[in-house]
């Protein structure tokens, strides 16, 4: 039996319009259509968030290989998963005033353009394009440093996404602790730890996309990678306080 295709008005047997791609069954809007819809972004197998956090900490240097060498039916794309990620860890702390900067409040600010509460909201509101511009410079590094590798800058950004998305995961999951420990000397303390967290994640992460060299030299790279990332993210850190007229 044929079906027109209501996208394109293709006229096809089977399930699937070959021009368009769109599903031969259309089913009316309704709260069933938008349950399943809801099961099937988060849930999903093949595409949910769910299933990519699970890989993410269960295997993300083969996952995240997987994707790039062509395996993309089961991956959760990864500029919108970072996107979706870093909207929420955003969303949170701005709805409960978690800092995202670490400044001192103490700082001279008294020729700046903001002040420090300002400037945290500013970050905490733009949190999803902070962390999307600093997907770049991160695979930059890591193209530095692995260049040897055989993979691209743009397999590299790539990698760096659902590096980020790891990590962004991770402040997700234990963002209680941080609106528990908010208002007390030890939030500083705890980030620090987590960031360390996060920088060793990443290096079991690099150690298993990287599989082909040693462990141990995958592991020395990567902590050049980061060094060699932090380097830059702190410069351009000092540029934007500068043009801020912020005195650290």
């Amino acid at each position: 039996m044929n079906t027109t295709c209501k996208n394109c008005n293709t006229s096809f047997t089977g399930n699937y319009c070959p021009e368009c791609g769109q599903t031969a069954d259309t089913h009316k809007l309704n709260h069933h259509f938008v349950w399943h819809d809801i099961q099937h972004g988060l849930f999903h197998y093949d595409k949910g968030i769910v299933h990519a956090a699970k890989e993410l900490y269960t295997r993300p240097g083969h996952f995240i290989r997987e994707y790039i060498e062509g395996k993309r039916v089961k991956h959760f794309k990864p500029i919108s998963l970072l996107l979706i990620l870093a909207s929420i860890s955003g969303f949170l702390a701005y709805k409960y005033q978690i800092k995202l900067l670490n400044l001192d409040t103490s700082t001279d600010i008294s020729n700046g353009l903001l002040t420090i509460e300002e400037l945290n909201h500013w970050v905490t509101t733009h949190y999803a394009w902070i962390i999307l511009f600093t997907v770049p410079i991160r695979a930059f590094t890591t193209y530095i440093i692995f260049r040897k590798q055989g993979y691209n800058y743009y397999e590299h950004i790539v990698l760096a996404a659902y590096l980020a998305s790891q990590r962004l995961l991770l402040s997700i999951a234990v963002f209680p602790i941080d609106y528990w420990l908010k208002d007390t000397a030890l939030l500083p303390i705890f980030l620090q730890y987590n960031s360390l967290i996060e920088i060793c994640l990443s290096i079991w992460g690099h150690t298993q996309f990287f599989n082909r060299l040693p462990k141990g030299k995958v592991i020395a790279l990567s902590i050049l990678s980061w060094v060699f990332f932090l380097a830059i993210m702190t410069l351009c850190l000092l540029l934007i306080l500068n043009i801020l007229n912020y005195k650290i």
